[in-house]
């Protein structure tokens, strides 16, 4: 009976490692929204585990993903072999002791591989309401009807229930650091700093702290709650009737335009760093909060989740300004040169 139950998994496990991942345009999607570190990215076991979980979402509802093992093949193997030696050579009195602890033992197995499963729910759970609330605060924050003070303090809660959910999915990605001493802080900070997740947690703490109210700063965090608000109604919430009828336009929408809000989100970022700039020339100037933004900006530059998007900007700007400084205001070439080369370094 149990053999008879397992087959059809073993056909859909066979399938879904049969499956031709790399000619699924959804596949590079899926696989290029997991974030893991680089050195476990890398692993074939990782990217197998994460193929199966893309078939199981994407293919075929009914296979059973289990969890990830550090354990090798090899030696998971021997423990069964073993004990099915040892079944086939026990009496008739024994049999059903041992085809009940076979299902006591599965059973407890399958019990420890749903609990990391509905860990990532409650994760994704988790995301989807901080960022959908994330997003009625922000929108409240630029409606203009809205009474200033009200408005005000939905612009300082939007940053803030950004800076919890990127705070959050760090942790829940990255957990703590090994040890607290500086070189396992540093090694931890290496492996976080590039990533978007921290790049937004700073950028939301540059403008939390601030006393200028920038309402041109909440796109970016517009264009990432509705994001992971539309990725998680998709995934989830397909079949809904209301889901359909009112929802699943946008979403799709926002799925296959997530390039686009990229690019408008790289373009709003630069506009705060030269606001922040012209910013220094007024009663509300704030040198440490212009400083902080521009080596963030620097961070963007550099990162490879946001590098493509600020360099293609970047290029754009100085297109445009490089010709009118070397016409109308030679002068300001070498200092235009210095600071290129700390941008660059």
């Amino acid at each position: 009976m149990g053999e008879e139950r397992e087959d059809p998994q073993k056909l859909k496990r066979i399938g879904a490692a049969a499956y031709d991942y790399e000619n699924d345009p959804r596949w590079a999607d899926y696989w290029s929204n997991i974030l893991i570190p680089p050195h476990m990215a890398s692993r074939s076991d990782v990217i197998d585990h994460f193929k199966r979980k893309f078939y199981q979402r994407y293919i075929d509802p009914d296979l059973v993903v289990e969890a990830m093992s550090s354990s090798s093949p090899s030696q998971s193997a021997k423990p069964s072999a073993s004990s099915s030696a040892s079944s086939a050579a026990a009496n008739d009195q024994a049999r059903p002791r041992n085809a009940g602890s076979t299902a006591r033992s599965s059973g407890t197995s399958a019990a420890a591989g749903s609990i990391p499963t509905s860990v990532r729910w409650d994760r994704q759970t988790i995301q989807f309401s901080v960022n959908a609330w994330v997003f009625i605060v922000a929108v409240l924050a630029i409606f203009p009807l809205v009474p200033r003070s009200l408005s005000n303090r939905a612009y300082r809660l939007s940053f803030m229930g950004t800076a919890c959910s990127s705070l959050y999915s760090l942790y829940a990605l990255y957990g703590r650091p090994r040890a607290w001493n500086l070189q396992a802080v540093q090694v931890y900070f290496q492996s976080i700093i590039a990533t978007k997740d921290f790049i937004y947690f700073i950028y939301c703490l540059t403008f939390v702290t601030s006393h200028l109210c920038l309402k041109f700063a909440l796109i970016p965090i517009l264009c990432r709650a509705l994001e992971h608000v539309a990725k998680f109604l998709r995934r989830n919430f397909n079949r809904s009737t209301l889901y359909r009828k009112y929802l699943e336009d946008p979403c799709v929408w926002v799925e296959s335009n997530t390039t686009t809000l990229s690019i408008l989100s790289s373009h709003a970022e630069i506009g705060l760093g030269l606001l922040l700039m012209m910013s220094l020339f007024s009663w509300q100037r704030n040198i440490i909060q212009t400083f902080m933004y521009w080596q963030l900006l620097k961070l963007m530059y550099h990162a490879p989740v946001t590098a493509g998007y600020h360099q293609s900007v970047w290029a754009k700007i100085g297109r445009i300004v490089n010709p009118l400084v070397h016409r109308y205001a030679p002068f300001l070439n070498t200092p235009v040169s210095a600071i290129q080369r700390w941008w660059l370094r």
